[in-house]
């Protein structure tokens, strides 16, 4: 019986779909699952939180394996794959549904993700400021089960090829060591 030990982030970076693609790419991820966090509404559904009226974000949990990535890695990633200075939105999608944030679980997440914010401002990457929100975790409902796998399940569907693809295609360039072996 396997005794490693996993661990979880929670993550806003718009479109969950775009998201979840990159990360069940990744070496070290043993889950991710779509979902809303940081709302009002028990058990939203897509159409409520789309409204912009729950106050939830679209977001992964992630359940990964320490041994294999670092918390920093997932984050490192999660900056490199979305843009943190537009708020409230990623490319075309506009809301508040759409922003960035990281919810963490331990302090030591929340000091990870302060200290990775302060050297990407220092860096200057984006000319504009950093606006992901760092805050605590909050309940995290799962969302309906046609979203979760939605990019694998649905490549050639018109929003994967315009928007998913691109990303995925450049991000299994320039993060190809992060690639799990079977991609």
């Amino acid at each position: 019986m396997s005794t490693k030990q996993f661990e979880k982030a929670t993550l806003a970076g718009g479109c969950f779909w775009c998201t979840e693609a990159i990360y069940e790419k990744v070496k070290g991820i043993n889950l991710v699952e779509s979902g809303y966090i940081g709302g009002d509404v028990v058990n939203p559904s897509y159409e409520l939180v789309c409204s912009g009226t729950t106050g939830h974000a679209e977001a992964v949990q992630i359940t990964y394996d320490p041994s294999i990535i670092s918390y920093d890695e997932i984050l490192k990633i999660f900056f490199a794959t979305h843009d943190p200075t537009t708020l409230n939105r990623q490319g075309a999608d506009i809301g508040t549904q759409y922003r960035s944030a990281i919810f963490w679980h331990t302090k030591e997440q929340e000091k990870s993700a302060t200290d990775i914010v302060l050297e990407l401002v220092k860096s200057n990457i984006w000319t504009d400021p950093i606006v992901t929100e760092i805050v605590p975790l909050s309940p995290f409902f799962k969302a309906e089960d046609y979203h979760q796998g939605y990019y694998r399940e649905n490549s050639a569907q018109m929003y994967c090829q315009v928007v998913i693809t691109p990303k995925m295609e450049k991000f299994s360039i320039e993060y190809k060591d992060y690639l799990k072996e079977d991609m």
